[in-house]
């Protein structure tokens, strides 16, 4: 599911399916997107780079899209690798950058950058 906070700049995904359910905030406001996998126990955080990921209201074009007509049909799609490396537990100067959306996600988990 999707839901678009337009005021707040904000779109929270959810994907729930078994071992491979996560949580995606899309912060526009701080520029950073963050996923929380619940089969790793860990939160990738990663910055919002406009050349690959669609603005706010695109992306709600796209659901629409996507719910209408089952397929999307745009070369927006939006794809992420995840990467190991080192991960550190959030500080505060962490969560003043990325923003309190990301923070109630990601408190407590090893994040990744």
């Amino acid at each position: 599911t999707m839901t678009i906070h337009s005021e707040e700049h904000i779109v929270d995904v959810h994907v729930r399916s078994g071992v491979y359910s996560s949580d995606t905030i899309f912060d526009y406001t701080h520029g950073y997107i963050a996923t929380r996998l619940f089969s790793r126990n860990a939160c990738f955080i990663m910055k919002i780079k406009k050349e690959y990921i669609p603005e706010l209201q695109e992306i709600g074009r796209l659901a629409f899209e996507r719910e209408v007509m089952k397929d999307v049909y745009s070369p927006n799609n939006v794809w992420a690798q995840f990467q190991d490396g080192s991960s550190w537990m959030g500080r505060l100067k962490d969560w003043v950058l990325y923003g309190k959306h990301i923070e109630n996600l990601c408190t407590g988990l090893p994040l990744y950058k």
